[in-house]
């Protein structure tokens, strides 16, 4: 049972990436991954929300997590591509675009869940 629910969640979550990596090739263009900037800050958000969520309110939320937080958004958020992503910018001579990349996922990601956790924990 476990399998399938990471498996379903995980189904999702990929198909919401191709999703708004698309839209945002279509919005912005190819200039600066900000496809996958939105996915990693919003996924960091929500994790923050349902991890906080069960460690807070100290509910049995196991398939929860494993649905949402390993399924869904493990899929949904993507380190390997922001990494890649930025070594292609840091390739092309764009460095203030690759440092750019690299603080602000970093950074707005790690605030992002803090932001999370907090919300739920009031």
């Amino acid at each position: 049972m476990k399998i399938l629910l990471i498996g379903l969640g995980g189904f999702f979550g990929a198909v919401a990436r191709y999703g708004v990596s698309k839209a945002s090739l279509f919005i912005m263009g190819g200039r600066f991954p900000l496809g996958t900037f939105f996915v990693n800050v919003s996924g960091s958000f929500l994790l923050g929300c349902v991890m906080g969520s069960l460690f807070f309110r100290s509910t049995s939320g196991e398939n929860l997590r494993l649905l949402v937080g390993m399924g869904f958004l493990g899929a949904f958020t993507t380190f390997s591509t922001f990494s890649v992503e930025t070594i292609l910018l840091f390739d092309e001579g764009r460095y203030l675009a690759g440092s750019a990349n690299v603080f602000a996922n970093l950074f707005l990601s790690l605030a992002a869940a803090l932001i999370g956790m907090w919300l739920v924990k009031q």
